[in-house]
Parts: C-alpha cells; sequence; structure tokens
C-alpha cells in the first residue's frame, strides 16, 4: 500500500490569532466605510457628512494597536493588504454593475448601479486618505513611542491621528465630493469630519484601544507560560 506523503508544515502552529482577528476586523471596517460613505448626513441641516465617518475611526483605533503591538513594518503590510482589498471590491462591484438582470428585478439593479457607480469614485478618495493618514499615522505613532519610551500610549494615539486625519479627510472629501456639493458644504465636511473623526477616537477609540491592547498582551503571556511548561 501507499503511503500519503505527509504534509512538513501541517505541525507548524504559525497562526496567530490576535494578529488575524485584528486584521480581519481593520480590513472590513475599511470596506464598510467606505460603502457607508456614499451616503451623506445632514446634521441638522448645518453640517454635512459622510456615513463612513462613524465606523471610519475605529478602523484607526485598530491601526494603533497593530502599531502598537506589532510594529510600523506589520502595520504597512497590513494597511497594503487592505488597499487591495479596497480594490478588489471596487472590481468586483463594478463587474456586477455590467451584468444581466431580469426585467422585474430593474429597480433593485437601478439601486444597485447607482450605489456602486459611485463607490469607485468612493474608494479612489478613500486609498488616497487612506495610505497618506493611515502611513503617517502608524509612523508618527512609532515615532512617538520611541520617544517616549513606551508610555503615554493615549499621547501616541490621540497625536498621531490629529495629523493623520488632515492627510486624510482632506484628499478624501475633496475627491470624493467636489462637484457633488457646494463649496461651502465641502468646507463644512472638512472640517466637520475632521473634529468629529478625532472626537470619536478620543472619546471611544482611545479607551477602546487600551482594552484590545491589554487582552492581546495577557493572551500571549498566558500562551507564553503555557509553552514554557
Amino acid at each position: 500500500m501507499n503511503k500519503v506523503s505527509e504534509n512538513p508544515f501541517k505541525n507548524r502552529n504559525t497562526f496567530d490569532t490576535p494578529l488575524m482577528l485584528v486584521t480581519a476586523v481593520f480590513v472590513t471596517l475599511y470596506l464598510v466605510s467606505n460603502i457607508m460613505a456614499v451616503k451623506v448626513i445632514s446634521c441638522f441641516g448645518l453640517f454635512y457628512f459622510d456615513a463612513g465617518t462613524i465606523t471610519f475611526p475605529f478602523a484607526y483605533m485598530l491601526g494603533d494597536v497593530i502599531t502598537e503591538i506589532w510594529g510600523y513594518r506589520t502595520s504597512k503590510k497590513i494597511i497594503l493588504i487592505t488597499l487591495l482589498c479596497n480594490i478588489i471590491l471596487v472590481g468586483c462591484t463594478w463587474i456586477g454593475v455590467y451584468l444581466p438582470s431580469p426585467d422585474y428585478l430593474a429597480t433593485t439593479t437601478e439601486a444597485y448601479n447607482h450605489m456602486f457607480t459611485h463607490v469607485p469614485r468612493i474608494i479612489l478618495a478613500s486609498l488616497a486618505g487612506f495610505l497618506l493618514g493611515e502611513l503617517s499615522n502608524a509612523w508618527i505613532m512609532e515615532k512617538i513611542k520611541v520617544k517616549t519610551q513606551g508610555r503615554w500610549l493615549w499621547l501616541r494615539t490621540i497625536s498621531s491621528s490629529m495629523i493623520a486625519y488632515i492627510l486624510d479627510t482632506i484628499p478624501f472629501v475633496l475627491i470624493a465630493f467636489a462637484g457633488v456639493v457646494s463649496t461651502h458644504d465641502l468646507m463644512m465636511m472638512i472640517v466637520f469630519q475632521y473634529i468629529n473623526k478625532l472626537l470619536i477616537e478620543s472619546v471611544l477609540g482611545t479607551p477602546m484601544a487600551y482594552s484590545a491592547i491589554r487582552l492581546i498582551q495577557k493572551y500571549y503571556r498566558k500562551k507564553e507560560l503555557t509553552e514554557t511548561v
């Protein structure tokens, strides 16, 4: 009887559960934010912002967690993976626009086409802001960590975001909504989105980052103790 050859890598435990989980949620939040960004929300008729502004700061929060625990190099790789996932999203949904559909689903088809013909512009805007903002956020956070010798996580997360949100918000709003809304509303969107993102990250994102980092570090300590026994 012929023996089936064994996979020499099957017993290697290289699956990093926390990193895989954080990466999955990080990528998902960016994809969700880009789709939600198609809808513009009116705040009492005074301010306008895209719906993705609500979820976007939590992606930044996870970016902070990745940089804090796994470092800038890993963060950069995950950012590039997220970039690829966004491009795949655009490609797949764009193909869907041109695929035929039955006449009795004309309303659904029209809604789909209207939604996803606008998404590529949102994605393009997001990618420009994403690369500028997220890469600068990770890089600044890493530099501050070295300067502060690993202390004051809140200072690193908020300070890096203050700069990164400028580099992210301005190109995103200009590319996504120029010509769609008035110049006045465009400027108000930039200001409101910047303030809103920073507030969400400061009030909710940073405490969540603290909790996530503690849980992950606790997981690694427990795993290390288990492996040494």
